[in-house]
């Protein structure tokens, strides 16, 4: 934004370098479906976006600049695909960020599997994108037309009326856009005027595009993602009418082709899940995915999917996963927006994987002495949470628990402590991608068990790590202390679980 503004003000060639490089890199590199970017406030290496879906995608003020920063580069060479892009951002992340029942903002559009959106509330959320998010909702009516001595461009499809007074032009945009495919512009002059009417083509609109001029086709020889210019005298009472049929497709990340987002016409379509269950993939060849999938009648832009190519591991599902507009995706709702595509090959794999991971559980079940479930307000009081420093939350459906700035927590959990107890083991459940000046020591009884560093150690997944506790710790005792000591100005965790368990058995 600021080098833009200093190319305006200076014509300072390298500045207007500087944004169209910012602006290509942002949009074509690092961008997700939605027109968002970032991961947790930074943006992700190209090389493996479709890995960056945490629980804290797409922060809107960053979608907020990027529009203003369109605007600019708009102004500079009108071309079609800064109108493209900010039609996808307005629709799919601005538009979808803000509850329409109780007008609250979201921070962040999250777009991990399994994810709601959280609004702010009237009180006691001023985050930046409060007010960001405000002039967010207000600015519907920006950029919808610009103009030069000779030219206006109609880039976006909303029901408007601009009033072009050194002209003495008014034209009235009538649509139901994004409802339907189609709009129709009004023309109303004082006296008969000379232009050339821009009408934007967008990417999608690959196939049906048409203009009428008064009822006659104008004849177009444009690709989608450019402009049909009508040049002609204008009179009061002209009609252009605009049709654009929506149609079906996917997106993948370039990382990651097997990875989709859906898509019909300019919105990005999503489906809602249960919190907590696991979330449908697609077992199909890729050109084979679309015709699996049926409109619903008297429902626009909302489709079924059937159960024989969206499965769910674990499950025999037979009802239809539904798709719809993401933008009227809201309130206490889970979703789905990226979907995997697997082979059967593929798929037979995973459900090997999850019902080893069942087994797993099972056994582990069976050796658990002790269960603490950390961020649970119970769980913690029943086990006699204390700390400094202390705090917990939310990432990825699951409760944490962390120090911070040297802080320490602790709990109480039961042990065997009778003479033929065995041995016992200290498990517990770290995110694979924390890092920073995470250090700290384990102590049990006072005792330090061991010193703990999270420094990425298993990238993009929960592990489980296990500690042995000497016998010596837990002779005669039924309960004991387990504590999570920060080092001087680190962090203690997060944990995600933690678990004594009986040693396995020999």
């Amino acid at each position: 934004m600021g080098t833009a503004r200093q190319y305006e003000l200076t014509g300072q060639e390298w500045l207007k370098v500087a944004s169209v490089f910012f602006w290509d890199n942002v949009v074509k590199e690092r961008s997700y479906v939605i027109g968002g970017h970032s991961d947790g406030e930074r943006f992700s290496p190209k090389e493996n976006l479709s890995e960056a879906l945490g629980p804290s995608t797409t922060e809107t003020c960053n979608t907020y600049n990027m529009l203003k920063l369109t605007r600019h580069l708009f102004c500079w060479e009108p071309r079609a695909e800064y109108a493209d892009y900010y039609e996808r951002a307005i629709y799919n992340h601005i538009l979808a960020s803000q509850n329409r029942e109780t007008g609250m903002m979201c921070y962040y559009v999250p777009l991990r599997s399994g994810s709601r959106k959280t609004y702010n509330d009237p009180l006691n959320s001023f985050w930046c994108c409060t007010g960001t998010g405000i002039e967010n909702h207000a600015k519907y009516g920006d950029s919808i037309y610009f103009h030069n001595d000779t030219d206006l461009w109609v880039n976006l499809f909303i029901a408007s009326e601009l009033n072009w007074k050194s002209k003495g032009l008014k034209l009235r945009q009538e649509t139901n856009y994004p409802e339907e495919g189609r709009s129709r512009l009004t023309l109303t002059c004082e006296k008969p005027v000379e232009l050339g009417l821009n009408i934007r083509r967008p990417y999608w609109a690959v196939s049906g595009f048409d203009i009428k001029v008064n009822g006659q086709r104008v004849a177009d020889s444009s690709d989608a993602g450019s402009y049909v210019t009508v040049s002609r005298t204008w009179k009061s009472g002209d009609r252009v009418e605009v049709t654009m049929p929506f149609s079906l497709r996917t997106e993948g990340f370039r990382d990651n082709r097997r990875r989709i987002a859906f898509m019909n016409g300019p919105l990005v379509l999503c489906a809602e899940v249960a919190l907590g269950t696991n979330y449908p993939a697609i077992v199909a060849e890729p050109d084979r995915i679309l015709t699996t999938i049926k409109p619903i009648a008297g429902k626009r832009s909302h489709f079924t999917c059937s159960p024989e190519t969206f499965r769910t591991v674990g499950e025999s599902r037979d009802e239809d996963v539904t798709l719809e507009p993401f933008y009227q995706m809201h309130g206490d709702r889970y979703y789905v927006v990226y979907w995997d595509v697997l082979t059967p090959g593929q798929w037979q794999g995973k459900e090997r994987e999850y019902k080893a991971e069942l087994a797993r559980q099972k056994t582990l079940e069976a050796r658990t002495v002790d269960e603490v479930s950390p961020g649970q307000v119970q769980n913690e009081r029943d086990h006699n949470l204390q700390g400094e420093n202390t705090g917990s939350g939310t990432f990825s459906n699951r409760r944490w628990r962390h120090a911070t700035d040297g802080g320490w927590f602790s709990y109480e959990v039961k042990v065997l402590g009778g003479p033929a107890s065995g041995g016992q083991e200290l498990s517990v459940t770290y995110w694979g991608s924390d890092g920073g000046n995470r250090v700290f020591d384990i102590l049990v009884e006072g005792t330090k068990l061991a010193t703990q560093r999270l420094q990425n150690n298993r990238p993009g997944k929960f592990y489980d790590e296990a500690y042995a506790i000497p016998e010596s710790l837990t002779e005669g005792k039924d309960k004991v202390t387990i504590k999570f000591q920060a080092h001087p100005g680190a962090w203690a965790g997060g944990i995600f679980g933690l678990r004594i368990l009986k040693a396995e058995p020999e």
